[in-house]
C-alpha cells in the first residue's frame, strides 16, 4: 500500500511534505506509511485518498498483478481466417483483452487484391475503425460514408456495415471491437 502511495504522490509531482499539508497529517507519518512502517488508520488512509485525488479502495487493489495487459510485436498478431464472402479481407488479431465484463479485440484488417465489398457484418457491441491506407465507401445502414487514410468511425455494431466500394487500393485499417460479456 505505501509504494502505491508513493507512486501516486510521484505521478502527480508533490513532494512528501506538500502532499502531507493537503492531508492535513505530519510529514513523517507519510514517510512511514510509504515505506511500510507503519499501519494507516482508515481516518488516515481516507486523508491520504483526498489528497491524492483518488478513491480509497484504490489502496486496496495490488497494481503490481494487473493482468489487463496485451502486447503483441510488430508482425506478430494471430491471422484470424475467414471464409465465404470475406475470405479476401485478412485479419490480423492485435490482441485480445477481457477486463470485468468488456472484451477488446483490436484487428489490422487488410484487403487482398480479390476482396469484393461486403456489407453485411453485423454483431454486438461497438465498432471503432481507422482507415489506415486506401479508400473506401462504407454502409453503416442507411449511411453511406466515404473514407480515406486518416479517416475515423465509431459506431453501433448492431447494424448492418461494410465495405461498399473499395476506391482506392491497397486498403487497409484497425478495427476494434468493444463487446459485453453475458
Amino acid at each position: 500500500m505505501g509504494e502505491q502511495i508513493k507512486a501516486l504522490r510521484v505521478a502527480c509531482g508533490a513532494s512528501g511534505g506538500e502532499l502531507a499539508r493537503r492531508c492535513g497529517i505530519s510529514s513523517s507519518l507519510l514517510s512511514r506509511v510509504e515505506r511500510g512502517l507503519v499501519s494507516p488508520s482508515v481516518e488516515t488512509l481516507n486523508r491520504i485518498a483526498q489528497g491524492l485525488d483518488v478513491p480509497l479502495s484504490r489502496f486496496f487493489s495490488d497494481q503490481r498483478s494487473r493482468t489487463d495487459l496485451s502486447f503483441v510485436p510488430a508482425g506478430h498478431g494471430i491471422m484470424v481466417e475467414r471464409i465465404g464472402a470475406v475470405a479476401d479481407y485478412r485479419y490480423e488479431l492485435l490482441g485480445h483483452l477481457l477486463s470485468g465484463n468488456l472484451f477488446v479485440e483490436p484487428y489490422l484488417v487488410t484487403l487482398q487484391p480479390q476482396a469484393r465489398p461486403y456489407t453485411s457484418f453485423q454483431h454486438p457491441g461497438l465498432k471503432f475503425l481507422y482507415l489506415m491506407s486506401g479508400s473506401v465507401s462504407y454502409r453503416y445502414g442507411g449511411k453511406l460514408l466515404k473514407l480515406g487514410r486518416g479517416d475515423a468511425l465509431l459506431f453501433d455494431a448492431s447494424a448492418l456495415h461494410g465495405v461498399e466500394a473499395i476506391i482506392e487500393a491497397p486498403v487497409s485499417y484497425l478495427a476494434i471491437v468493444f463487446s459485453l460479456r453475458d
